[in-house]
């Protein structure tokens, strides 16, 4: 009985390993992709780089404490007495310096949330760029794999119509003109086989590249799947959001902001500053030989210090015009911005839009080359069709089957891209593309729901209140 336990146990453990691995879906790569891509970790690194600008402007306004202390070896010699004394003199201070107006400090500190902010932007700009590039990457694949498929799936048909060729001429009912067309085919067929393998290892190696592996299998497209527009289906709205909310705009937003402070910033060279400055200090000298006494002094000082910049070379007024100048260029480039986040919004609204459409028109394409194909191969049977009218529909077949496909492709991208454009693509959108992969399944099957994704607020960029003046 054990025996009989131990072998169906080993059985099962065989048909386990030998069984394929599951296939990965999209959302399994972009996952890994985001542990090991390298351009994804450093804009992680950036980010708390950047975080740490608020620190570090407050502490502008805060006060500082410095001590310090020494202590010093003596030796005097006193020429009248001709006696030498030796004796140790030590000393310490602690000083507190409060900024009670600085007005540089308090623009910087203002700077600091400016800078958080784009700190944050631009990561979040990575991380839609992750995305994409995960998405890019794993359709691309796909993509060649179909490539690769239907291209065998031709030299496979080709080599029955030059098998068949073949056995006509022999008896007698064709040229060897269709035996030579059938093989002209079939050797072209062969050099594309060859470049549709090399291409999908190329594809492999750029996901690998983002995941840090070689994918194994990976989830295809569905059958029969229905890709819908991105809500809403107004034009408009979506270059409206693109301008006020794509990443790239509000990264030259809080660029621009910095900029303009900065001007401030150092017009403030000019400007008095006052600060408030408490030190306490003990200085000890233990020469009783020479004084006969210990001498030791304990002092506390308050002081307010008032410092008013009158000439530094002209070296404000040129770091002022350089900021003025620094800001003209930020608020340039902001606008170039919002023309470019305008126009990739259109264009991925417009590719989304025009791509489904195409989808529509390449399934009709292709309903309607099968039946060609279907028709010439009865028409060559009888005689009333030659061998090369074979071999044109079943190219044409091929074809509008591989457009077909790069077609969905490239309209789920565009998709994603059209949320990149308006700073909304997240891991749920990724989510939604997903529910599209899965195991083959039959032609009927009812057409998968697309789910729409919800309209993001705009986030309007506002700084952090600065802290009040201190008295």
């Amino acid at each position: 009985m054990k025996t009989r336990t131990r072998s169906a146990l080993a059985l099962a453990i065989g048909a386990l390993l030998a069984a394929p691995a599951a296939a990965e879906d999209l959302l399994a790569v972009f996952r890994q992709a985001r542990g090991y891509d390298a351009a994804y970790a450093a804009a992680k690194a950036a980010l708390d780089a950047g975080r740490e600008k608020r620190p570090q402007g407050l502490a502008l306004l805060l006060p500082t404490v410095n001590a310090s202390a020494n202590t010093a070896w003596n030796e005097v010699q006193n020429k009248t007495t001709n006696r030498d004394f030796n004796f140790n003199t030590h000393s310490w201070q602690v000083q507190l310096t409060q900024p009670i107006f600085r007005w540089q400090n308090i623009v910087q500190f203002q700077q600091s949330d400016f800078q958080v902010m784009q700190a944050e932007a631009q990561f979040a700009n990575a991380t839609q760029d992750l995305i994409l590039r995960v998405a890019q990457a794993y359709f691309d694949v796909l993509s060649a794999q179909d490539n690769l498929e239907f291209t065998r799936a031709q030299k496979r048909a080709i080599a029955e119509q030059l098998a068949q060729a073949k056995r006509n001429f022999e008896v007698g009912t064709a040229t060897i003109t269709d035996t030579n067309e059938a093989q002209a085919r079939f050797d072209l067929v062969i050099a594309q086989e060859i470049a549709a393998i090399n291409d999908l290892e190329v594809k492999r190696r750029s996901l690998q590249l983002v995941i840090g592996r070689l994918p194994d299998r990976l989830a295809t497209l569905r059958p029969g799947v229905l890709i819908e527009v991105p809500g809403p289906t107004a034009m408009d709205t979506w270059l409206k959001a693109a301008e006020a909310q794509n990443y790239n705009v509000r990264v030259q937003e809080a660029a621009w902001e910095i900029a303009k402070r900065e001007v401030e910033r150092q017009r403030a060279g000019h400007y008095p500053t006052v600060d408030g400055v408490i030190t306490a200090q003990n200085s000890l000298g233990a020469n009783t030989q020479l004084t006969g006494v210990r001498n030791e002094f304990d002092q506390q000082v308050y002081a307010l210090q008032f410092n008013l910049p009158l000439y530094a070379g002209g070296a404000v007024l040129s770091r002022t015009r350089e900021a003025a100048s620094l800001a003209e260029k930020a608020r340039q480039d902001l606008e170039n911005a919002k023309r470019t986040a305008n126009l990739d919004a259109s264009r991925s609204f417009l590719s989304v839009t025009n791509g489904l459409a195409q989808v529509k028109a390449l399934e009709q394409a292709l309903a309607s080359s099968e039946t060609s194909l279907q028709s010439n191969k009865v028409g060559y049977e009888v005689g009333v069709r030659i061998n090369i009218d074979v071999l044109n529909a079943e190219q044409q077949v091929t074809s509008t089957r591989r457009d077909l496909a790069k077609a969905r492709y490239d309209t789920i991208l565009n998709g994603l891209r059209l949320k990149a454009a308006v700073g909304a693509l997240s891991e749920e959108d990724l989510e939604r593309v997903n529910m599209l992969l899965g195991p083959e399944q039959p032609l009927t099957q009812e057409p998968l729901p697309v789910v729409k994704p919800p309209e993001l607020p705009q986030a309007p960029l506002k700084p952090a209140a600065p802290p009040a003046k201190t008295n």
